[in-house]
Order: structure tokens, then sequence, then C-alpha cells
């Protein structure tokens, strides 16, 4: 069983749903990026996503989009994100997965970056534009020692859904809602009953909900359907307007935290 799979069932077992956070490697500064990370973790996070800047960032709406155009300004690359993540590795057990997209990686080169990978101790890796089609093809010797994370939304069709389960190693990410993200999910019955077909067919992985996800109440939402919620932009939106301690964001993380525990 990989390593996240198992780390997150035992979370679910212990009477909790789990909370990954997304931020942007580097963002809103270079400088103290790695404590930002432990401080998140410190508050509440039991994962955190990095991402990795990317010039067009198709899944990703307004607010993820300024993060990572800031980031590329300030020269972060995919060997700045990696000798972080060994950093806070050092410091923390909580898992790490990466999540940019697929030119990145092949620019730098699929073996670096799996070697790079291993050393840091990432857990995971979403990349979300390489296609289920192309799987294969993309994730290739070497990628089996690293959890790839697979995406499915409220209009794939049930098999698929199950197929691309089957692939998916660590959790299966369930985008709530379609376009980009950043939006505001609006829980409805639609939602509810599309949560609830994605559940009857997912048999091998925990299911982390993301996308439009910004406060407890969304969190409590989702958490009776799923193993736990991702929250992205409402985190790289705090951090936009915080003070250099982070405590507005720190202190949206420890409520987000607190909306997963078992009352």
């Amino acid at each position: 069983m990989s390593l996240l799979k198992k780390y997150i069932n035992k979370k679910n077992k212990a009477g909790e749903k789990v909370l990954s956070v997304f931020l942007t490697a580097g963002f809103p500064e270079k400088e103290n990026f790695n404590d930002l990370v432990l401080k998140i973790f410190a508050a509440g996070a039991d994962i955190i996503e990095i991402g990795f800047p990317f010039s067009d960032p198709l899944a990703d709406g307004p607010v993820i989009q300024y993060s990572s155009n800031e980031a590329l300004k300030h020269g972060v690359n995919l060997d700045f994100v990696f000798e972080q993540t060994q950093l806070i590795k050092e410091q923390t057990e909580k898992p790490i997965v990466l999540m940019g997209y697929a030119n990145t990686v092949l620019s730098y080169g699929k073996q670096k970056f799996l070697q790079y990978a291993q050393k840091a101790d990432v857990s995971g890796v979403i990349i979300p534009d390489v296609p289920f089609d192309e799987y294969d093809d993309f994730f290739t010797e070497g990628f089996e020692n690293l959890d790839t994370i697979l995406l499915t939304t409220p209009t794939t069709r049930l098999e698929k859904i199950s197929m691309i389960d089957k692939k998916s190693r660590g959790f299966l990410y369930y985008v709530s809602m379609t376009g980009t993200t950043g939006g505001k999910v609006d829980f409805n019955d639609d939602i509810i009953d599309s949560l609830q077909r994605t559940v009857s067919v997912v048999k091998e992985n925990p299911l982390l909900a993301g996308f439009g996800i910004s406060s407890p109440d969304d969190v409590k939402n989702f958490l009776p359907y799923c193993s736990g919620v991702i929250v992205g932009s409402a985190v790289i939106k705090a951090l936009m307007s915080d003070d250099n301690k982070f405590s507005k964001t720190l202190e949206l993380i420890k409520n987000l935290k607190s909306a997963t525990l078992k009352n």
C-alpha cells in the first residue's frame, strides 16, 4: 500500500478527515518559504501540495496564476522546489506532494525529476495535464516509487472513474466543479449526487475533494462524502494580504483543520 494512502486511512480511522493545503513554491516570498510550509503544517495541515510554477497553468484560476507568475519572476524553478522540500522534510514526517505541469517535468528531464524527488522525500505528484490515455507513456520506469495522483470530475463517466481509480496511487483527487480553481463552490443536490455517484465506484483509493473549498462550512459540507479536502486558492488569497508572520493564513488553516475533526 502507498504511504499516502496508509497515512490518510490512519487519519480517518482516528476520527478525522485530511486537510491538504496547496501552496505555490516560493510565494509570497522565496526567502522564507520553508518556514511558511512548516508553520502551515504546525497549524493543522496534514498534507501540503507544493505547486511548481508554470507560465501557462491551464487548470488554475486567477489567484493561483498570479502566485505562479510572481514565483517565476523571482526565479523559482524545480531546483528551488527540491532544495526547499528536502529542508522541510528534515523537520517533519508529514507528506509533501508536488503539483505542476508536464512541460516543466519534461524540460527538467523525467529521470532527473525522479532522482531529486526521491532525494527530497517527496510522497507523490499531481500532473493534471497528462491525459489519462497517455498515462503509461508519461509515468514510465521510476514512477513506481512515487504516488501518481489522478483527477476525476463531476462529468466523468462511471466506467472512466473506475479506470482512473485503478491507475491512481495515494488518493484520488475529486475536482468538485468544472472550470478553473478559485471559484466558489455552490454546494447543492447536484454536487451531492455527483459525489455519491463517484464514491460508489471508487474502491482503490481515498477520495480528496478540491476546487472551490474555502471555508470551514465548505469543509463540513464535503466531509461526509470523502476522506478529506484540498484547499488552495483561499490560502493563496490569504497570503496575498497577510503580515510577515502569516497570521491571517495560519488562522484560516486552524479553522479549516478544526472543521475536519469529529465533534
